[in-house]
């Protein structure tokens, strides 16, 4: 189960698109920082014509691309975890933002012993942001 401000987090919410969340193991405490989008994007073949829809993701159940941290559920059980959404966002470059955001204001890639993440990658522009003047 996500929890999002401690409570518990089900369904899909309307004009969100993604979030970014913690993973947190309760064991050692050791963290992973990561986004993921609420949709997918899928194509089909209408009528001679490709057709581009979008399809719910598998949020509810995702733990996350790492594959320490999915090692370390596989030892210690899915029960030993707290998945927490840190932000909804709007659009796939907010999550992305964020993601990053927060993955440098945790230090994530010089504390290897508190976070499972080991690279941090994105690529941002202006546009893709809700910018306030």
């Amino acid at each position: 189960m996500w929890l999002y401000n401690s409570q518990p987090f089900e369904s899909l919410p309307e004009n969100y698109y993604g979030f970014v969340y913690i993973i947190t193991n309760t064991i050692t405490n050791k963290k992973y920082i990561g986004k993921k989008l609420f949709y997918s994007a899928k194509t089909k073949q209408v009528k001679g014509k490709k057709k581009r829809f979008k399809i719910e993701s598998d949020w509810q159940e995702y733990w996350g691309s790492n594959k320490v941290l999915l090692a370390d559920i596989e030892v210690f059980g899915q029960e030993k975890f707290i998945r927490e959404i840190q932000q909804l966002c709007l659009n796939k470059g907010e999550c992305t933002y964020w993601e990053a955001k927060y993955q440098f204001e945790y230090d994530v890639l010089r504390h290897p012993d508190t976070y499972y993440n080991e690279w941090i990658m994105c690529k941002v522009h202006r546009v893709h942001l809700k910018v306030t003047k």
